[in-house]
């Protein structure tokens, strides 16, 4: 049996002295990864990205691990306890989240039942994940991806490199990808072929597409795309409330479950009705493993936003790590008749002289809208989370008042 889906890892970890929130910001980064490979394995029946996700998920304990050490050596008095007790409890979320998107990869290691042409109801505009390992004849091999340009040239990004058991998430312009390094590229399907031949050094096979035979599968695809990305804009936003103690952002957090629970309803309801029609329910089995992990995820994301909605002070420690980086996430009202109303946002870039840029609307009469996937054009009354410089939102919430 693969360890890898065997029992957890009996891997020893010592303490080390290292900064809660850098811990922190990479559980971050690692719970948002592991949904992203998470769904994309099931979408795209891969198991070596389910396989990855497994691997990711141990990395997430040994980062829980690190982080409840941490925080243990931080408590020297009752009002610290107190403090540091909402950050322990999003160490525990980060940990369900990892949980949960383990559940997900399994859907199609433990081959628990998925439809064969889940591929084939896959939007056009959807982007493809792979996985490769970089040939040491790759071109691409021992040079930095400023250097390779890949996104400008092809439109393919690396999200991630893991090297042997290191994980590079959110790799930069001096990143160097190196040969043996897996790589985990995203980006338009008539491209990624090309590019994944050109780092593997193998050919790649395009999966065969076949006629779904379930009626509304496409629809069904659809919805848990946008389950997926409603759950990591809820992990994100979580994780950005505590980080700067905005009681405004954890509210949109909750919005955020509500909608990921009316969802996953209906998306289980037209699982079952689905099932009534199809020649074996047993393949429509993953779909509903599928719809609980993504509430349990959205759900994770309230726990990690609980102490800030519960009104108790984040801990110093964080406080003056999140003072390092001038980038925050906002929330901000649109007023009828304010500069912002009828403004066209596309590509998440509001048309107004402002460095913000949009990654989600919610509309009190429609619900929530996440730019990357349309463009839009702003309404008064229009909740806008978005994401730039301190002093760039000071700016933006001005363009937003009447």
């Amino acid at each position: 049996m693969d360890p890898l889906e065997g029992e957890a890892s009996s891997v020893s970890v010592e303490y080390e002295p290292v900064s809660v929130k850098d811990v922190l910001v990479e559980m971050k980064d690692t719970a948002e990864l592991l949904i992203d490979l998470s769904y994309s394995a099931v979408l795209h029946r891969n198991a070596e990205l389910a396989r990855e996700v497994l691997r990711l998920e141990e990395r997430m304990d040994v980062l829980e691990l690190r982080a409840r050490m941490s925080l243990m050596m931080a408590v020297r008095n009752p009002d610290d306890a107190e403090e540091l007790a909402p950050v322990l409890g999003i160490v525990s979320a980060a940990d369900e989240i990892s949980d949960a998107a383990g559940d997900i990869a399994k859907i199609v290691l433990e081959e628990i039942g998925l439809p064969e042409a889940m591929r084939a109801a896959l939007p056009e505009a959807a982007e493809t994940l792979v996985r490769g390992v970089v040939d040491p004849d790759s071109v691409y091999a021992d040079r930095t991806l400023a250097d390779i340009d890949l996104e400008s040239e092809t439109g393919i990004r690396v999200i991630a490199l893991r090297r042997g058991d290191e994980w590079l998430l959110n790799p930069g312009p001096e990143t160097t990808i190196k040969s043996e390094d897996v790589a985990l590229l995203r980006g338009p399907d008539p491209s990624i072929g090309d590019v994944c031949e050109e780092l593997t050094g193998e050919r790649y096979e395009t999966p065969s597409i076949e006629d779904p035979g379930i009626k509304d599968l496409e629809r069904a695809v659809n919805t848990i795309i946008h389950m997926k990305n409603l759950s990591e804009l809820a992990v994100d936003l979580a994780y950005s409330s505590v980080l700067f103690d905005s009681t405004e952002l954890a509210e949109e957090v909750r919005n955020l479950e509500i909608e990921v629970d009316a969802l996953q309803s209906r998306f289980e309801a037209w699982t079952l009705r689905a099932a009534a029609d199809a020649e074996d329910p047993v393949v429509l089995r993953g779909l509903i493993r599928l719809g609980g992990s993504t509430e349990v995820i959205s759900d994770a994301a309230i726990d990690i936003s609980e102490g800030v909605l519960r009104d108790i002070d984040v801990h110093p420690v964080v406080q003056l790590a999140v003072q390092e980086s001038d980038e925050i996430i906002t929330r901000v009202e649109v007023d009828a008749g304010s500069e912002l109303d009828g403004v066209s946002v596309i590509n998440g870039v509001p048309d107004v002289e402002s460095t913000m840029s949009v990654i989600a609307i919610r509309r009190p009469s429609e619900g929530w809208l996440l730019v990357a996937d349309a463009d839009a054009q702003l309404q008064g009354g229009d909740v806008l989370i978005s994401k730039g410089t301190r002093t760039a939102a000071t700016a933006f919430e001005e363009l937003a008042r009447a």
